[in-house]
């Protein structure tokens, strides 16, 4: 498996992942980079999982928006949801920053964090957004 950063091309694929899911399609303006701030997984040409990192100006990077293609076989889309969070947590230590954050509701992802040393608050919290015009 191999990494990559997200392409101008790769929101149409995410978009129709996000949909597969049932999810909403997430604007392009909310995602970092206008849609090409995150990372992409890929196995032998073919594109697994994707996630966005927003970068800020504390030792916090979020990295959130993780969606992967349903398409592909549930062992397959597990190691590379971990090779994905294990390249965040690179990039976020060689950029200086000393913290991650992620949120979910999906309960295979939040095993695998948890799996992977990450601090799972057992208090559900909610998402809270509001469009400002």
């Amino acid at each position: 498996m191999n990494t990559r950063t997200l392409t101008e091309s790769d929101y149409l694929i995410l978009s129709d992942w996000w949909k597969a899911w049932g999810w909403p399609v997430i604007v392009k303006d909310m995602l970092p980079d206008n849609g090409t701030g995150g990372i992409m997984v890929e196995n032998k040409g073919e594109n697994i999982v994707a996630g966005f990192l927003y970068w800020s100006n504390s030792k916090l990077v979020w990295l959130d928006w993780i969606i992967s293609n349903p398409k592909t076989n549930r062992d397959i889309r597990q190691e590379a949801i971990k090779k994905l969070i294990l390249t965040a947590e690179h990039m976020t230590k060689e950029a200086g920053s000393k913290y991650m954050m992620s949120i979910s509701r999906s309960n295979s992802l939040l095993k695998t964090h948890e799996q992977m040393g990450w601090n799972i608050d057992k208090t559900p919290s909610h998402e809270m957004v509001k469009i400002i015009i």
